[in-house]
C-alpha cells in the first residue's frame, strides 16, 4: 500500500482561519509530518474534492467551527526532511466562521490558540511559516 506524501507526493490543502483582531487559529500537531509544531488547519484532498471544500471541511473537522467563504491565497510545496513527507497543498483564509474553536480530534491535535501574527508560537511548521508569509505577501500588495 501506498501512502500520499511518504510514497509520492500527497496533494492538501490548509486554510488560515483569521478573527476580526487579525489573530489566526493555531494547532499543535501530534503526528508526522512535524509532530508537536504548530500549524493551520488542513489535511488531504481527496480524490474529486475540490480543494476549497477539502480545506472547509478540514477545518470544520478539526475545529468544530462553521466556516463561512474561503478565498484562495496560494499553492505550497513542503518538503519535509525529517519525516521525509512531501506535500503540494492549496492555501485559503476564511475570515467568516461561527462557534468557538474546539479540540475535536485530540489523535491529531493537541493544544489550539488564537495568536497575533507579530508574536507565534514555536516550534512553528513549515508549512503554517510559509503561508503567513504569502498572507502578509498579499496584504503589500
Amino acid at each position: 500500500m501506498a501512502f500520499p506524501g511518504i510514497d509520492f507526493p500527497g496533494v492538501g490543502c490548509g486554510l488560515i482561519i483569521q478573527r476580526a483582531d487579525a489573530r489566526v487559529l493555531l494547532y499543535r500537531r501530534v503526528k508526522a509530518p512535524e509532530a508537536g509544531h504548530w500549524s493551520i488547519v488542513g489535511g488531504k484532498v481527496d480524490q474529486m474534492e475540490h480543494s476549497s471544500e477539502a480545506a472547509r471541511r478540514e477545518a470544520e473537522e478539526e475545529s468544530g467551527l462553521s466556516i463561512g467563504a474561503v478565498d484562495f491565497l496560494c499553492p505550497l510545496e513542503v518538503l519535509v526532511e525529517a519525516d521525509r513527507q512531501h506535500w503540494i497543498s492549496m492555501i485559503y483564509v476564511a475570515r467568516e466562521f461561527a462557534g468557538e474553536p474546539q479540540l475535536t480530534e485530540p489523535e491529531k491535535l493537541s493544544d489550539m490558540g488564537w495568536f497575533d501574527l507579530s508574536d507565534l508560537p514555536q516550534p512553528l511548521s513549515l508549512f503554517a511559516r510559509q503561508a503567513f508569509d504569502a498572507l502578509q505577501n498579499a496584504r503589500r500588495a
